[in-house]
């Protein structure tokens, strides 16, 4: 049974577009500038909600990783709703970081690298639609001249076996999820769901990026 699983495991989480090392996925060659300033958000959509807090909640210098629903109404921003695809909502997690500790940039670098694959249109692994799509939310100007220019950058190179379908859009409002959806793959480290999808973001987070991996 282990074997299986095993098995299972390599070919659900194996390439994916992916760049084969961390080395050959180069860092944003503009950020924005850092210091002891108060601190800051940052939206991402990239699949379910779940994996993507997972990784983020291990980095250092984040402060809170929540997941919840952008990119559509506040009256539609509940899960039974967003699940039918309709809403324009995408399952996404905001995160508040320190600047002084991490920038936006790095942040960025996780997202396309560890926390999803931003070459595939409207899913990420088993889950398909809309709501699944890959989008960077940007709170400010900064944020969307960082966001493009990486996007940019990026799809110049050959990281990506396939281009880039990462949206940047300007962010609304983000609506917190239902409480049962916070902290989801720490408290069901066991679902296969999380172990097959979700804990190898994690453990692609502690491995490219160990000065930015922190355990819980």
């Amino acid at each position: 049974m282990i074997g299986v699983l095993v098995l299972v495991l390599s070919l659900l989480t194996a390439g994916c577009g992916k760049a084969s090392a961390a080395a050959s996925i180069p860092a944003p060659d503009i950020d924005e500038h850092g210091g002891p300033t108060a601190d800051r958000i940052a939206v991402f959509a990239g699949g379910c909600f779940w994996g993507i807090e997972a990784v983020f909640e291990h980095i250092k210098g984040v402060k809170n990783a929540v997941s919840g629903y952008a990119g559509g109404t506040k009256e539609t921003a509940h899960y039974e709703m967003v699940e039918t695809g309709r809403t324009g909502h995408a399952e996404s997690v905001e995160v508040t970081y320190d600047p002084s500790q991490i920038s936006y940039g790095q942040l960025l670098q996780v997202f396309f690298s560890a926390a999803h694959d931003p070459t595939q249109l409207n899913r990420q692994g088993p889950d398909a639609g809309p709501q699944y799509r890959s989008v960077i939310f940007f709170a400010s100007p900064e944020q969307q001249r960082i966001a493009q220019a990486y996007i940019d950058q990026l799809n110049q190179t050959t990281v990506f076996k396939r281009s880039i379908v990462t949206r940047v859009e300007p962010l609304q409002m983000f609506y917190a999820a239902e409480a049962y959806h916070q902290d989801y793959a720490a408290h069901h480290p066991t679902d296969l769901y999380i172990v097959i999808n979700d804990l190898p973001k994690v453990g692609r987070l502690r491995e490219q990026f160990p000065q930015l991996y922190r355990g819980k």
